[in-house]
């Protein structure tokens, strides 16, 4: 017989001052969105930075002098411009292969460590990490509970949390 597992049947809340606050369980899927839009916005500033660092480079090779008798003049040097702007590309190459291989590594944990819903035979365990909205703080930062409930097929499995201040 299999049974299906499905993160929707999972609820969480916090009891903090005899009041109950519902915890919302964040999902594969608002996970994997959240990283897509963290790449976006990094591959927007690597951009930025890479055309600040190459709009650097074209700029350099450039200069001014005073001689000795009080004659002032500018000059350009191909060859520190040439070296400038080789070393901006290499630097821009870098950054933009960290910005793409942090995101792949991003989703690679995210797939590999992230509980989804499934589909399992008897006997047969599945684990993962579990998301949950930050908690409630309770004014004078007292003893925190939360209760997480989780529905698989017929069973539900109630797990109890009570978090206090630790010890100075």
């Amino acid at each position: 017989m299999l049974i299906d597992f499905r993160v929707a049947q999972v609820a969480a809340s916090q009891h903090v001052g005899g009041s109950d606050y519902g915890m919302q369980v964040v999902t594969y899927e608002m996970l994997v969105q959240e990283e897509k839009n963290r790449q976006v916005a990094a591959a927007v500033f690597t951009g930025l930075a890479a055309a600040g660092n190459a709009y650097s480079a074209s700029q350099a090779g450039y200069g001014q002098y005073t001689t000795p008798g009080g004659r002032t003049g500018t000059f350009h040097s191909p060859t520190a411009a040439a070296i400038a702007q080789s070393n901006a590309t290499a630097q821009n190459e870098a950054m933009i292969a960290a910005t793409i291989e942090t995101g792949q590594r991003n989703m690679a944990v995210i797939e590999q460590s992230v509980i989804k819903d499934n589909t399992f035979m008897p006997g047969e365990w599945y684990g993962g990490q579990l998301h949950l909205a930050p908690p409630v703080t309770p004014d004078g930062g007292g003893t925190k509970t939360y209760q997480i409930v989780i529905s698989i097929g017929p069973d539900r499995h109630v797990i109890e949390i009570v978090q206090g201040p630790t010890g100075a």
